[in-house]
């Protein structure tokens, strides 16, 4: 067993700091930019001291084949980050679709999180997203799912690229992706199609009617009612987007891992 002082196990450290900083950098709720980053650095560097002492961990010389496994480490963990990211930006899509129909596609708001522009509707799902996150922990299953990542992958084992399994990995998530964000727009999306069309029967039937006018804040209106009514379907949505994440999360480290 080795202790916490030994020298000779500094290498692996530092290749187990990487992968966990390249992870925080990119993940929900630890990327984000309000959280400082002294904060970032020290979770990864108290993760990094547990898992050197309870991780078999081998002994690797400083040569120029520890110089490619501190680049497999980076890229590992910006990996499984980014799985995470885009997973969960399903919201921000759906948020999208949304905004097109009620007329806020041109008022995009500022996501103090990332600092880049996000639909108000999208921002407001994505938050909603986050906190229910939060809620059921699954900050420690993210936290987990890295931890998990060096039985796949082991500190002196390269990954394998096939690709292949690269490719039907990706478009299965992306599908999977605008599948789950077209289920979670359809239900405001198709209300408002239902006023459009009503919008439409009227300006034909009362020609003297500003359709303009009324629409708009009708159509808004419609939305915050159908949100509060298919807000029980957004939870369920959200678990089983969470619940994919993790899952997609695993397949990739399989594949990296050449399992």
């Amino acid at each position: 067993m080795l202790t916490l002082f030994d020298l000779n196990y500094l290498p692996a450290f530092l290749l187990i700091f990487s992968r966990m900083i390249a992870f925080i950098a990119t993940v929900p709720i630890f990327s984000y930019r309000n959280i400082p980053n002294p904060f970032k650095i020290g979770l990864a560097l108290f993760i990094s001291l547990i898992l050197v002492v309870t991780l078999d961990a081998p002994e690797l010389s400083l040569d120029l084949m520890y110089v490619i496994l501190i680049f497999k480490e980076v890229l590992v963990g910006l990996i499984i980050g980014l799985v995470a990211t885009l997973i969960l930006t399903v919201v921000q899509i759906a948020g999208g679709f949304i905004d097109f129909q009620m007329g806020f596609a041109i008022a995009n708001v500022m996501d103090p999180q990332t600092g880049a522009q996000s639909p108000i509707i999208g921002q407001y799902f994505y938050t909603f997203a986050l906190l229910f996150l939060i809620a059921v922990d699954g900050h420690h299953l993210l936290l987990n799912g890295v931890i998990s990542s060096f039985e796949f992958i082991g500190l002196d084992q390269l990954i394998h690229f096939s690709s292949q399994n690269y490719i039907t990995a990706v478009v299965g998530m992306f599908s999977q992706m605008f599948l789950i964000a077209f289920q979670m727009a359809v239900p405001i999306v198709g209300s408002l199609f239902l006023v459009d069309v009503a919008l439409g029967i009227i300006a034909r039937t009362v020609p003297q009617l500003n359709v303009f006018v009324v629409g708009i804040p009708l159509k808004i209106t419609v939305s915050f009612i159908a949100l509060s009514v298919f807000i029980v379907f957004y939870i369920s949505l959200v678990r089983r987007l969470f619940g994919y994440t993790i899952t997609v999360m695993d397949g990739f480290l399989r594949i990296l891992g050449g399992a």
